[in-house]
C-alpha cells in the first residue's frame, strides 16, 4: 500500500478540523462536553514505523496531540518529530486516558484473546470516542498474520466489547488476504446503555498490503 491508501482507509472515520457544524453526523460525535475548544488526542496501538500514525497526523492537523504506541523502540524511532512515541505492549495497561479517538491498524490480528484488549481499549476513550481498525478481509491466518477477522467478525467484537455504531469505511486490494477494510465504532456515550444502539458515525505497518 503507499501513502493515499493509508489516507483512503482512515479519512472517512476521522471529523476533520475543519468540517465544523456542516456535516451532522460527524457532530454526533463531537457534542460531548469539553469536546469543543481543547486539543483532540488519538492514539495508535501497534505503530510500528508509523505508516498510518503518521497519515493520521496528515488527517488530523497540526493541532491535534498522537502518541504512537509498540513494543519495538527501533521502529518508533522511524516516526520522527513532532509524534510521542512509547515502548510499550498495548496489551498491557497502557495509562492513557480520555482519547478521542484510537487506530489500531494490521495490530489486533497478533492478539489471539481480543476481549480484554478491548475492553481495555474501550476504557482509553472518552464517551463517544472513537475506535478505528483497519484489517486483512479474512478469518483465517497464517504464521506472519495469526488472527485476522472479516467485517462481519469485527461487528460482534465490536458489540461484545461495548462498542457502538460500527460502521465500514473503506477498503483497499490487499496480495495478502485479497483486501484489506477499515472500520469505525464508537465508544458509548454516558447514560447510553449496553444494549441500545446509538446512532451510527462516519459513512501497520508500512508495506503491508
Amino acid at each position: 500500500m503507499d501513502h493515499a491508501d493509508l489516507i483512503a482507509l482512515l479519512k472517512p472515520g476521522i471529523p476533520l478540523p475543519h468540517a465544523g457544524a456542516q456535516i451532522e453526523r460527524e457532530e454526533r460525535v463531537l457534542d460531548a462536553p469539553g469536546a469543543q475548544g481543547r486539543v483532540r488526542a488519538w492514539a495508535d496501538l501497534g505503530a510500528g514505523e508509523g505508516a498510518f500514525t503518521l497519515a493520521l497526523a496528515e488527517l488530523l492537523g497540526s493541532g491535534a496531540h498522537i502518541t504512537a504506541v509498540d513494543k519495538d523502540a527501533r521502529a518508533l524511532q522511524a516516526i520522527g518529530h513532532g509524534i510521542q512515541t512509547r515502548v510499550a505492549d498495548f496489551t498491557r495497561p497502557l495509562d492513557l486516558h480520555d482519547l478521542d479517538g484510537i487506530v489500531m491498524a494490521n495490530s489486533l490480528h497478533f492478539v489471539r484473546d481480543k476481549a480484554p484488549v478491548l475492553e481495555s481499549v474501550r476504557g482509553m476513550l472518552r464517551p463517544g470516542g472513537r475506535l478505528i481498525v483497519v484489517e486483512y478481509s479474512s478469518d483465517r491466518g497464517n504464521p506472519w498474520v495469526p488472527y485476522p477477522f472479516t467485517y462481519p467478525t469485527w461487528v460482534r467484537l465490536a458489540e461484545a466489547a461495548g462498542l457502538q455504531g460500527t460502521e465500514q469505511l473503506h477498503s483497499v486490494p490487499s496480495r495478502y488476504f485479497g483486501s484489506m477494510y477499515s472500520a469505525v465504532s464508537l465508544s458509548r456515550k454516558a447514560g447510553e446503555g449496553q444494549g441500545e444502539g446509538g446512532p451510527g458515525p462516519l459513512s501497520r505497518k508500512a508495506g503491508e498490503g
